[in-house]
């Protein structure tokens, strides 16, 4: 990993109720999500409607870029944004097989 990323963690808490126009811009903001995992700028992204609570890891250069990175998301002008600058992060590879000598 570039040493020179730091890590963020965002909060975003949803509006209540979803009003349609939120409704309507999710496969926007799922584009936009996925492209951002797959440039490794997300690094994890995950949501409670129990809570209304949206968590995500980022991984930017500075907090000008995670700014930036946050207000291209659709649905953040909907939401109350909370941000932290993670010591460290650390996750299991969700997505690589396990290897098996069967």
């Amino acid at each position: 990993m570039d040493t020179g990323l730091t890590q963020y963690m965002v909060v975003f808490t949803l509006p209540q109720p979803l009003t349609e126009a939120f409704i309507s811009q999710i496969p926007q903001q799922r584009q936009a999500v996925n492209r951002l995992l797959h440039s490794g700028k997300i690094l994890n992204y995950a949501l409670s409607l129990e809570t209304s609570t949206l968590w995500s890891v980022f991984s930017a250069h500075s907090e000008a870029e995670l700014m930036e990175l946050i207000s291209s998301l659709p649905l953040t002008g909907y939401m109350k944004v909370h941000i932290s600058e993670l010591t460290f992060f650390q996750s299991a590879n969700a997505f690589a097989p396990t290897f098996s000598v069967n």
